[in-house]
């Protein structure tokens, strides 16, 4: 059996949470001033769940943003009194590096959650992460990213957030229970000739959902899209037809009785319906704190994501950049 890179990096997440957890030093952000999270793909993933987690754990008191780094890099409005969070995996990408670098222009305070191999970072705070992947489909530094960021919002609103941060120091036994969960060869089977794949989620789940469609797109060369479990239903049924599929992952909270609508109108339609969540599901993980979720969510369907690529012949390591033509033309472009 083929075991790529990325099957170590998807084994070895609970003990990175772990060290991470343990480890990193975070600082104190100021509660009364902008606060901005930036990133790319996966990077931006991460920060759209930390700006979930602030706004929910103020109860709405603090709103802040999570932007693409491209578009803030480029033409957004950077000011003195902002507070710019940029995740990076390895501080590499052409434009969270030009965002920290207008940022320190405008004296805006910054920090920079990047893995251990930056060689030269900027930001007023770096917070490190964990090794460079040897796999292009990132898996373990959007965890550990996600637990620094769930570090620094706790420490943010350590008046508001001590059952979240209690909550956090589990994680990597809820990972570990994740992971020693039998490998989704079958549901793998189910899906490996279904294309395209819908991903669906509500609430913080639509986070897992985008980044699980990434994944499926860098890792089994499958195009996959991830969308709200609401949006899921205005508008885009009209694209559905036999030959998909759909992941939809169970809600953690009440969600108006959409989940069990949305499935039956995917299985009139004759879609493959595969389920994620808490609990028995075709994709199962620990039960956990809702707001946390997007720290386990993830694992199953990263393990799909392996044995989608032994099935299909793909390579996650690579994300195709070692084939023709995509070596040569996704070389031309700098990230």
């Amino acid at each position: 059996m083929t075991r790529f890179a990325f099957d170590d990096q998807v084994a070895g997440q609970a003990d990175a949470v772990a060290q991470v957890l343990s480890s990193a030093e975070v600082p104190a952000l100021d509660p009364s001033r902008p606060l901005i999270f930036s990133g790319v793909g996966t990077s931006l993933h991460a920060c759209r769940v930390a700006a979930y987690w602030v706004a929910e754990l103020s109860s709405g008191r603090i709103r802040p943003l999570a932007l693409e780094s491209s578009d803030l890099a480029l033409h957004g409005p950077i000011r003195r009194e902002d507070q710019l969070v940029v995740v990076s995996h390895r501080g590499t990408k052409r434009f969270p590096s030009q965002l920290l670098a207008r940022a320190k222009e405008a004296g805006a305070a910054t920090v920079l959650i990047t893995g251990q191999g930056n060689p030269d970072p900027g930001g007023d705070a770096v917070l490190r992460t964990c090794p460079d992947e040897l796999a292009s489909t990132h898996t373990v530094s959007y965890l550990t990213a996600l637990a620094v960021l769930a570090k620094l919002v706790a420490r943010l609103l350590e008046d508001r957030s001590s059952e979240f941060a209690a909550a956090l120091e589990r994680m990597p036994t809820a990972i570990r229970e994740t992971l020693a969960l039998p490998a989704p060869v079958r549901v793998a089977e189910r899906l490996s000739e279904r294309e395209p794949i819908l991903v669906t989620g509500f609430g913080i789940d639509e986070f897992t959902a985008e980044e699980a469609a990434l994944k499926l797109k860098e890792g089994a060369y499958l195009f996959a899209e991830g969308l709200s479990q609401e949006f899921s239903l205005h508008g885009t049924p009209a694209v559905y037809e036999p030959g998909m599929a759909a992941i939809t992952i169970s809600p953690g909270r009440d969600d108006g009785g959409r989940f069990p609508e949305l499935s039956r109108l995917l299985l009139e339609l004759g879609l493959e319906v595969v389920t994620c969540g808490a609990g028995p599901s075709d994709l199962s993980f620990a039960e956990v704190d809702y707001l946390l979720r997007p720290l386990v969510a993830i694992v199953p369907l990263q393990r799909l994501v392996g044995e989608l690529a032994r099935i299909r012949g793909t390579n996650p390591d690579q994300t195709r950049n070692d084939q023709p033509p995509w070596d040569a033309a996704v070389a031309r472009i700098r990230l």
